[in-house]
């Protein structure tokens, strides 16, 4: 199973924060999965390829998706303050 998911942001500088703040995911991962995430521009790319169970894929989708809003509403309250 492979996945690839591409997030737009507005600022070059919102896309690095979120890409840093996943970017501990692309090191500690159950052997049988891959999770690859970049910034390119003012996108953040993740690449996901998992060759264990449906579960653990879309487990490890969830989690990636639960640390970007995180960062996500992280960056927003910095913002507005």
């Amino acid at each position: 199973m492979e996945a690839e998911i591409s997030l737009s942001y507005k600022t070059l500088r919102e896309a690095d924060a979120v890409a840093k703040a996943v970017s501990p995911d692309n090191v500690k991962v159950p052997k049988g999965l891959f999770v690859e995430t970049i910034r390119q521009e003012r996108k953040v790319l993740t690449k996901i390829k998992c060759k264990t169970r449906l579960q653990t894929f879309i487990a490890t989708i969830d989690d990636l998706l639960s640390a970007v809003s995180v960062a996500e509403k992280s960056i927003s309250a910095v913002k507005n303050h």
